[in-house]
């Protein structure tokens, strides 16, 4: 049978394939240590558990509004607000089953064939297949490593054609960890009102952020930027929820109701359950939030440090995500190896170590290693590393 065109000229995930790949090894009892891992290592907390199991005992087992809870959609606007300081509705507000689903509605909501959608690099694998999935056209701008892997105004000015209808700004950023301060995003932002150009703004990792960096959402800076903006999130990295699949899409209600109508015709609406849970979250606070922040703080001060004494590594250390996102050009080169993506393959299947190729991001030069795992395992982790360089130098 003859697929469709738009399945067919899909990528991969690259990070499911390494995942899959680790995973049988350890399925044959191979000791694989994985750094591929994009969703925090902490159990939900048990209050959002209670609140969802509490639910589903009461009956709240049944269909919602396609576009979510009334009374999660207004826990949002009250989050946004606190926040942000951001002023929404709910009518504004479209939950979905995550923030990945959120992403992949829009696009479908707001690309005709042949809308570009501008892209900076190093970016989240699932951006420009998403995009052509809705028949739009990815364009690629480069966040080079000494810009600390951000796009310049200029950059993105250079970009825009008559077809462009969008552009992603993912900050904080997997998979590099950088974050746009606000200096950078007013810049980004009089370059998009200037042309019209409406703003993805992916802020998924808004809470995990270190070394007293602060994240600010591009439509917090002016009535005309909130209007030009559409904000995804989600809790599935700050409340540690990703299975429990809750994320949203907030801004303008237009397409908010075309999102909604879709969803409608797709998904009927996110599980209710999760729903209740995700009110619960919410009104928890930044407590357990904070705690899983600290944490991955703490690994991630450990773990750069030796990370860059490891022989042809280099990095720029991040402040957001839980990612490191090393430069293994000349690891590569020292061992022995044609590329990366080689260098990757055989630093899983020789030292037992999974990361995640650059090139699924469009740099072909770097690594994602995530610390959402134990320090005893990235300390261990980092020590194969260590020792496969040095025996592949010897060799």
């Amino acid at each position: 049978m003859k697929l469709a065109k738009r399945v067919s000229a899909l990528t991969p995930s690259t990070t499911l394939a390494i995942t899959a790949k680790a995973k049988e090894m350890k399925d044959q009892g191979i000791d694989v240590i994985g750094l591929g891992a994009g969703e925090p290592d902490f159990n939900t907390p048990v209050e959002i558990i209670e609140e969802a199991y509490s639910a589903m005992l009461k009956g709240q087992t049944k269909y919602t509004p396609s576009n979510g809870l009334p009374a999660l959609r207004k826990t949002i606007c009250d989050k946004l607000l606190k926040d942000q300081g951001l002023t929404y509705s709910p009518g504004e507000v479209v939950v979905t089953n995550g923030a990945k689903h959120a992403l992949y509605t829009l696009f479908q909501a707001i690309l005709d064939p042949g809308n570009e959608v501008i892209i900076p690099t190093p970016y989240w694998v699932s951006y420009p297949e998403q995009v052509i999935l809705a028949e739009g056209v990815p364009v690629f701008i480069e966040g080079y490593e000494h810009q600390q892997f951000k796009v310049t105004p200029e950059q993105i000015e250079a970009a825009i054609t008559e077809n462009t209808k969008a552009i992603i700004i993912n900050s904080p950023s997997n998979p590099t960890g950088m974050i746009y301060n606000e200096q950078e995003l007013k810049a980004i932002g009089e370059i998009c009102l200037k042309h019209d150009v409406l703003i993805v703004s992916d802020e998924i990792y808004e809470k995990l952020v270190y070394d007293g960096a602060k994240h600010v959402s591009i439509a917090s800076l002016s009535p005309e930027l909130k209007e030009q903006t559409i904000i995804i999130n989600g809790v599935s990295k700050s409340h540690s929820m990703t299975g429990w699949r809750i994320g949203y899409a907030v801004g303008n209600k237009e397409i908010i109701n075309a999102m909604t109508n879709l969803a409608s015709h797709s998904t009927s609406n996110p599980t209710t359950m999760a729903q209740i849970a995700t009110i619960k979250a919410y009104e928890l606070g930044d407590g357990p939030v904070e705690e899983m922040r600290v944490a991955f703080e703490d690994r991630l001060n450990k773990t750069y440090e030796r990370l860059i004494s490891i022989p042809g590594f280099s990095c720029v250390k991040p402040n957001g995500a839980f990612y490191l996102f090393p430069n293994v050009t000349e690891a590569a080169k020292m061992a022995g190896y044609q590329n990366v993506d080689e260098f990757s393959t055989e630093l899983l299947e020789k030292a037992n170590v999974a990361v995640i190729p650059g090139s699924g991001f469009g740099s072909p030069d770097n690594i994602r290693l995530s610390y959402a795992t134990s320090q005893v395992q990235l300390d261990k982790a980092l020590e194969r590393i260590e020792q496969f360089m040095k025996a592949s130098i010897l060799s």
